[in-house]
This record gives C-alpha cells, structure tokens and sequence, in this order.
C-alpha cells in the first residue's frame, strides 16, 4: 500500500508530465487515501447544487460552485468563497463532474496564493460510457468512494 506522501509525489509527476500549472493531478482513489490519513488535505467540490441535490455529495467536502445552473454562469465569488473556507497553506484537492471545471479552479486558486492545489481526475462521474451516461466506468462514483444521493 502506497503511503500519502508516495501518492502526492506520483500526482506532481503527473501533473508536470500534463504540464499542469498547479501541484499535481490524483486519480479518485488516490484522492480518497490523501484525505483518509492526512488530516491537513481538504476536499472543494467545484459543481453546481443541480448537480450535487441531483447527482450526489460526497460526505466532508466543501461546496463551492464554480459554475451556476441553469446556464452555467461563473460564480463572481467563486476565488472568495475559496479563500473564506479553505486554509492556503495546506493541501486543497478540487472535484468537479468529470474533471475539467475542478481542472479550472485548482488553476485559479493556484494563481491566487494556494501553493498546493490538487486536481481530481475523472471527477466525480468520469467520462461517458458507450450509452452516454456517467457515473460507470470511471471516477469517483465508480470507483466506489463514499457519496451520499439527497
């Protein structure tokens, strides 16, 4: 079993090969084993409320939307919001549905102060499977990581 600090190497290794602006990338179950054994690392849910009253929550995240429905408009407050609930000197791993919007905010909180920002990748749904849905094949949901469904 990989330790936390084995997991968060191996995520900045992968974020410097994607060439990604922030400390690194996790998969869900990485993401899952840092936030069991370390009590520093904090997990922001990046989705709208449609989506965590419809889709699900996952238990001791932080919601903050980036995004509103319907319309998807940015949330003005979004870089506020982070900083009002979020300690900038620890460990902040962003979800969002399949890992493009949680991709978008670890950037954003990067650039604003946050020095270890964490991108979930897959999301919370994962990519759509052959009928078109989500929530399958790959990301937190399927992998099989605590969520709860409102």
């Amino acid at each position: 079993m990989e330790t936390t600090a084995a997991i968060l190497e191996k995520a900045q290794q992968r974020a410097e090969e994607m060439e990604l602006p922030y400390k690194g990338a996790l998969l869900p179950i990485e993401a899952y084993r840092v936030l069991q054994e370390s009590a520093q690392a904090q997990l922001v849910d990046v989705r709208s409320r449609a989506e965590l009253d419809w889709v699900g929550r996952i238990p001791g995240a932080t919601e903050i939307e980036l995004r509103s429905y319907p319309g998807m408009q940015p949330n003005p407050g979004f870089l506020d919001q982070v900083a009002g609930q979020v300690d900038k000197k620890l460990p902040v791993l962003f979800i969002c549905r399949s890992g493009s919007r949680s991709n978008q905010a670890a950037i954003m909180a990067s650039q604003t102060g946050f020095t270890d920002c964490y991108n979930i990748l897959e999301g919370f749904e994962g990519d759509k499977d052959e009928n078109g849905q989500r929530g399958k094949i790959s990301g937190w949901k399927a992998d099989g990581l605590p969520w709860v469904q409102s």
